[in-house]
């Protein structure tokens, strides 16, 4: 493209080498790698989430000889829907695969050694229960896991910790109940203990869990559970055994998520030992069971990737200096880490490298990527660089993102003296975290000409307990100033158009959108991804697993009804004055889509423009390629008709990058 001609194209309106679809039908994501756990050979297996095979997750191996083949056959999906959000939803035991249905939610078997064998389900029939979490117990030949059973009435889901036996006739047993949530069934390497976290409502995982310790009887039943850990104001993560028969976990106990060991003292005091404390976090919330951020080489060594100021890292620590000693890696973004012997997998990525499958050596400190998806044929220099901020907000306080400004190789930055617009981008839960890995999605921005700025507002997780509890009680008042102080601060930097601001942003990132339009006058234009209007509505209709979220970051409901009144968008339509698109998985059984369509009524009747986007056969969050596809074309006409954008022919759905 010449230069030349392209000086003056404004911004917003620059010709991108990004499609929707190459968005959409970008590189599958790539989850929960795990060595066979009944075999002394090296075989790796993981997950990949495919868009283009509408969201089938596929189960992937290598063998020792390097060749990678689907083991899972299409049309099966392994996805569980425990707490909705899932987890690991399989495990390999000496070639035979055992996963969760995406269908029915039946525990399948699969014996990947042959190629005339098909998945056979061996758990319970007609019983409504789901599976995740898996960990082998090869005394009594049979899996143990989280399971959940739902009801037919209205009352709960009910969770508990499940045995079933790989054997026929499949011997199915309930191990422990009681506790609201359950997750990390884990056992000792002598198989003689068994170690679980559990949590009880209105208790999140990352606010309040604790750690139980139970003994394993001949019979394979449990004897005498003991907690040993944790509390309403302790979150523990990841209770793992090393090789030498200790058991290890994760507490925020000192106001940081750092790696704890457990001595039977024979006391409920003083049983459990840091292991080199240090002001950063090992640990990420618990949205899906089975997660992992560390692991055990040799000696009883831990290899651990833990995040600091937004970026994670990966680091070494020795079993006799308890020293961290960190391991330079192009990564910022790093996650299921597994481990065995002097070696360790993990997911990796950074702001120029889409996830990939990472294998790195302990003891030479060499890594290599053993899988990745092959890059687009895009020039880099296409690609923005996230730059972090930190930026004053209310309160005295300071919030964190990543600002990433235009960039487009065939249009000159320095276009006379106008701004960009600016999208501001706000991450879910609320309890999470924006990454810096490679987001194609905020390339397809960046490369037509927005600046975008990912916000970690106050209450994302990664600085710290302190920062993670800011948003209690204040969930719709900090996030949305943090998310006005960014945008004010860029545009102070004149970094942005002050008549040109967007956000955008999905699930609770969604009612934090909506709250900004709704309580303050900066925003333009917004658009909302299945996201929440009436917080009383999510209070009294949403999952289990959420069900009492609100608990903390509002109030009691309904004692505090008041409040979710005064905090829902959808009864202050009088004060928002912009133009808003929803988007909506009419499936989602999170955010209900009566919340999108209440919003988009009350807008309409307001004679205010908006657009309202549903999508069959998707729930809460799309992953089917032409949905995305739809929605990021829809959300970029959207935008155009609203700022006068003229976008570079054509701009119908069939955009042709």
């Amino acid at each position: 493209m010449d230069n030349t001609a392209t000086h003056n194209t404004p911004y917003g309106s620059w010709l991108s080498p990004i499609s929707a679809r190459q968005v959409a039908s970008a590189a599958p994501a790539i989850d929960a790698p795990l060595i066979d756990n009944g075999s002394d050979g090296d075989d790796l297996y993981w997950l990949e989430a495919r868009p283009e095979e509408s969201g089938r997750s596929a189960i992937v191996r290598l063998d020792a000889n390097g060749k990678k083949t689907d083991v899972l056959p299409a049309p099966f999906s392994a996805r569980s829907r425990v707490h909705e959000y899932g987890g690991t939803p399989y495990i390999v035991v000496a070639g035979i695969l055992f996963f969760c249905e995406q269908s029915d939610q039946r525990i399948y078997r699969l014996d990947t050694q042959s190629k005339e064998a098909t998945p056979e389900a061996i758990s319970p029939a007609h019983q409504n229960l789901r599976f995740a979490d898996f960990c082998f117990d090869s005394q009594h030949q049979r899996l143990i896991c989280v399971a959940e059973q739902a009801s037919d009435s209205e009352s709960e889901p009910r969770n508990f910790i499940a045995a079933l036996s790989i054997n026929a006739p499949h011997e199915f047993i309930e191990l422990h109940s009681g506790a609201d949530f359950y997750a990390f069934p884990r056992l000792s390497p002598r198989g003689s203990k068994l170690s679980w976290i559990s949590w009880q409502h209105p208790q999140m995982p990352w606010q309040g869990s604790e750690l139980w310790l139970a003994e394993l009887t001949g019979e394979g039943l449990l004897s005498s559970p003991e907690k040993i850990a944790g509390g309403c104001d302790e979150s523990i993560f990841q209770p793992q055994w090393s090789p030498a028969g200790d058991l290890y976990f994760v507490s925020d106990r000192s106001e940081w998520w750092n790696i704890y060991r457990y001595i039977d003292t024979g006391e409920i005091e003083n049983n459990v030992q840091a292991i080199c404390p240090q002001p950063v976090e090992f640990a990420t919330p618990l949205w899906t069971l089975g997660m992992s951020t560390y692991g055990f080489c040799e000696s009883d060594n831990i290899v651990a990737c833990y995040t600091e100021n937004g970026c994670w890292h990966l680091a070494l620590i020795t079993e006799e200096t308890q020293q961290l000693k960190a391991i330079d890696l192009p990564f910022t973004q790093m996650s299921a880490l597994i481990s065995k012997g002097n070696r360790v997998w993990f997911i990796g990525a950074s702001p120029s490298q889409s996830g990939c499958l990472v294998e790195l050596n302990t003891c030479t400190g060499q890594h290599k990527i053993v899988h990745q998806f092959a890059a687009l044929p895009i020039d880099e220099g296409n690609y923005s660089q996230p730059q972090a901020i930190t930026y004053p907000t209310s309160d005295n306080e300071e919030s964190h993102g990543f600002y990433y400004p235009p960039c487009n190789t065939a249009y000159s930055h320095a276009i006379t003296a106008e701004k960009p617009p600016l999208l501001v981008m706000c991450h879910g839960g609320p309890t999470g975290a924006t990454s810096t890995g490679f987001n194609l999605k905020i390339q397809f921005w960046t490369s037509r000409g927005f600046a975008v700025f990912d916000v970690n507002y106050r209450g994302s997780t990664g600085y710290g307990k302190a920062y993670r509890q800011a948003l209690d009680g204040a969930w719709g008042i900090k996030d949305v100033d943090d998310v006005v102080a960014g945008a004010q601060h860029l545009i102070d930097q004149s970094l942005a158009d002050p008549e040109r601001i967007l956000i955008r942003g999905g699930s609770a990132g969604g009612y934090t959108v909506l709250a900004a339009l709704a309580f303050h006058d900066l925003f333009k234009a917004g658009a909302s991804y299945y996201g929440i209007g009436d917080l009383e509505t999510l209070a009294r209709d949403t999952h289990k697993f959420e069900s009492r979220y609100l608990d903390t970051l509002v109030g009691p409901y309904p004692a505090e009804k008041a409040l979710y009144q005064q905090r829902s968008p959808i009864n202050h339509i009088e004060q928002l004055n912009c133009p808003v698109v929803f988007f909506q998985g009419l499936d989602d059984k999170v955010v209900p889509p009566q919340q999108a369509e209440a919003m988009v009524a009350s807008l309409d009747k307001k004679g205010l423009k908006v657009k309202y986007v549903p999508f069959k056969g998707e729930g809460h969050g799309f992953r089917q390629a032409e949905n995305t596809e739809r929605a990021l074309l829809e959300e970029l006409q959207f935008y155009s008709d609203v700022f006068g954008f003229s976008l570079p022919s054509p701009t119908s759905l069939k955009e042709n990058a």
